[in-house]
């Protein structure tokens, strides 16, 4: 029995291993595909092959061709988005964290109850807005709607981590002469740089990945996110797969991108060193 026992257990990690390894292969497999059917010849991809045996890269060529300006627009709102909702998320953060009463309670649940707004309503309500206001179809417009789901999120997690700063740090810094603005700017931005980098990343995710808001504000080419390009690329361009295939592989590469390098600054110890 004892035997049985020993057996299973050297077996459980290979299988536990594999299991994984398959549960892996499954969700990717779609990414795969997508990839794979970007290096086919055009095409329907219900009859492409299981591997690019003879590689095409003429669907990129046409993806960055048509769709290039598409994809600078995604990332100039992407990346003006982010600057937009630290910028804004990072103070309140800090206040929010710092202050106590039961106003600050109030505002918590205001901000979540925020989050769970629908999407639609908040693009609904901001076109008669920016109608008004001349925003319809302007990068700016799209980076103030895009900050509305960015910035609520980014003071919540900001928040959380900054209710763990060690008090010595502030008072130290009070006790040198600096004020609430240089304290912020000089002790507790640097410390709170993985949390700071991770809130950046989601809101970036939030904003490259939009379409609800792109699809409602943008009315003409002049700005059109690769999100909406994608959309209606796939009217024009329903027998030739590998361009379609080909645009969303290049519109992924800047959110894996970001994902690799941040990667070290979210999972690194928030707090290392601050306190030596």
């Amino acid at each position: 029995m004892m035997h049985r026992v020993a057996a299973f257990a050297w077996l459980r990690r290979p299988l536990y291993t594999a299991a994984g390894i398959a549960l892996l292969a499954l969700m990717l497999f779609p990414v795969y595909w997508m990839v794979n059917a970007s290096l086919q010849k055009s095409g329907n991809t219900l009859s492409t092959e299981l591997f690019p045996m003879a590689p095409n890269l003429d669907g990129y060529v046409r993806a960055i061709t048509e769709q290039g300006a598409n994809l600078i627009t995604s990332l100039v709102v992407s990346l003006c988005t982010v600057a937009l909702s630290l910028a804004i998320a990072a103070p309140a953060a800090y206040a929010l964290a710092r202050l106590r009463g039961r106003w600050v309670d109030a505002i918590l649940f205001a901000i979540l109850v925020s989050q769970m707004i629908p999407g639609i309503v908040i693009a609904n309500a901001l076109y008669p807005a920016y109608n008004s206001l001349h925003l319809l179809n302007s990068i700016p417009g799209l980076v103030l709607a895009d900050a509305t789901a960015g910035i609520p999120f980014a003071i919540l997690l900001m928040r959380s981590f900054m209710l763990g700063l060690p008090p010595s740090l502030v008072e130290a810094a009070c006790v040198d002469g600096a004020g609430p603005i240089r304290t912020f700017v000089s002790i507790v931005v640097p410390v709170s740089r993985n949390a700071i980098i991770t809130a950046g990343l989601f809101t970036f995710l939030f904003a490259w990945s939009d379409f609800l808001f792109a699809l409602t504000l943008t009315t003409t080419k002049a700005v059109r996110p690769v999100t909406l390009g994608i959309y209606q690329y796939l009217g024009t361009q329903v027998s030739n797969w590998q361009s379609i295939m080909a645009t969303a592989v290049v519109s992924s590469l800047p959110a894996i991108i970001l994902l690799l390098v941040a990667q070290r600054f979210i999972t690194a110890g928030a707090l290392g060193g601050s306190t030596k």
